[in-house]
């Protein structure tokens, strides 16, 4: 996500609200509440710490299937690199609807992904006396560290990478990224997961000890300005800059036409933090118990964001050349979202979190 200029080129089973009548003994105010601590609770595990758990499965998968294309460079052996990367890059984008907390605070987003990226850089460091070390790569500028370093050599600079044209200098510098993105994976998923920080304990605990978030409002906040901050980004950003400069160098993941995919699962992203996932509770579950027409509202238009993408056939490169209506819709399906989560969802929490 982390955009960087060159100067060369986010109760198990909760009971619902029905048309039976609350026992006498549970307040509707005591309902709410209750509802609110299982959206905040299934968000914590179902989400944010699945996600992260998921990275850290996919950087050590995506690790090993480098190390098999640098001992064993067949072509499929580069298909399944390949795989592997657009694998991480699907979950790494949906979690940056929730860009908050350690992921954000230590720099884990720039670390890993920074673009757009000039290959003539990278080209630059490869014909280079560096060793290429892990060490080497923690200290090099943001843009030759993380997702698309590595994207250029599995890919190629037009996507057409063949696994014979991989040399020793190229192995070198992929294997260490790897390496890089593996424990930064890992650490962020120990940062939400365990002691010393234990990031998980200070959301679920939000409004009750938590030393981060003492109101729930205030996380719900958060929450919400994570959903808003990737529809910028994305709309704003991702797409427009290109998109006004007519320029297919400075996308996203301009190498393995990987672009739109990214940008999708940003949008699908906030749909899961909106609906909740693997049954649990989402935003919406509050939103409907106060106000069923915005809910119907927020969920429409995800649903129409997310959809809009499937209009854009062809490369994110070329579509920002020969497409340019169907981009131009997906921008104003995502103005239109990221404009009701900040006049609409955002005033809702303001209003009706309030403990």
């Amino acid at each position: 996500m982390h955009k960087f200029i060159f100067l060369v080129g986010a109760i198990s089973s909760l009971l619902f609200l029905s048309c039976n009548k609350a026992p006498a003994t549970i307040s509707a105010s005591t309902d709410f509440s209750t509802l609110e601590q299982s959206v905040i609770t299934d968000f914590t595990n179902n989400i944010a710490l699945n996600a992260y758990l998921q990275l850290s499965v996919n950087a050590t998968q995506l690790n090993t299937a480098l190390l098999n294309l640098s001992n064993n460079s067949t072509d499929a052996n580069l298909l399944a690199a390949q795989t592997a990367w657009k694998n991480m890059r699907a979950v790494w984008e949906q979690s940056e609807s929730h860009l908050f907390g350690p992921v954000e605070d230590n720099d884990y987003d720039p670390n890993m992904d920074t673009w757009p990226t000039d290959y003539v850089q990278m080209d630059s460091v490869l014909s280079s006396n560096n060793a290429l070390t892990v060490q080497d790569i923690q200290g090099f500028t943001l843009s030759l560290r993380g997702f698309h370093p590595i994207e250029y050599i599995i890919f190629g600079e037009h996507g057409s990478r063949t696994a014979a044209e991989l040399n020793s200098r190229q192995k070198t510098y992929m294997i260490s990224l790897s390496a890089d993105i593996n424990t930064s994976c890992n650490d962020l998923y120990l940062s939400w997961a365990s002691a010393p920080v234990n990031f998980a304990q200070q959301v679920i605990t939000a409004g009750n000890g938590s030393t981060k978030y003492a109101k729930r409002q205030e996380l719900l906040l958060a929450i919400t300005e994570g959903m808003a901050g990737i529809c910028e980004e994305v709309g704003e950003g991702k797409i427009q800059e290109p998109f006004d400069a007519r320029n297919p160098a400075i996308v996203e993941s301009p190498y393995s036409g990987n672009s739109t995919a990214d940008f999708k699962n940003n949008i699908i992203g906030i749909s899961n933090v909106y609906m909740g996932l693997n049954g649990g509770k989402g935003l919406k579950d509050l939103v409907a118990a106060k106000n069923k027409s915005l809910d119907n509202t927020i969920q429409a238009q995800i649903t129409a964001a997310i959809n809009s993408f499937d209009n854009i056939t062809l490369p994110f490169e070329e579509a920002i050349l020969n497409q340019r209506v169907q981009v131009q819709q997906t921008m104003d399906a995502l103005a239109i979202l990221k404009e009701t989560i900040e006049t609409q969802l955002r005033p809702f929490i303001v209003q009706y979190i309030t403990d």
